[in-house]
């Protein structure tokens, strides 16, 4: 099983929305409201009046065999639009309940 985060400009709720249930991927949880930065480019989304958008975060659990195809579909929509940043992180679940 792998743990993939997402941390997504809000622009990109609706596909990623659609991504997941393409994928199947009914699990998850996620937060409307975050703020950040990129590493290296892009700007900031911190809701303020200086940088007024935000991003929103999914984190979902999937069997390894979902995991590279969803991290291919998001690697996709970001090479779409990457002035609106889209960043997805995976790791290994060892145990869950």
């Amino acid at each position: 099983m792998k743990a993939v985060l997402i941390s997504f400009n809000q622009a990109h709720i609706e596909d990623i929305n659609n991504i997941m249930m393409y994928l199947n991927l009914k699990g998850f949880t996620g937060w409307d409201t975050v703020i950040g930065a990129g590493t290296t480019s892009g700007e900031p989304h911190l809701g303020s009046h200086a940088w007024p958008t935000l991003n929103s975060a999914y984190i979902t659990v999937v069997d390894d065999a979902k995991a590279r195809p969803l991290l291919d579909m998001l690697h996709n929509l970001d090479a779409e639009s990457p002035q609106l940043g889209l960043r997805a992180f995976a790791w290994t679940v060892d145990e869950m309940i």
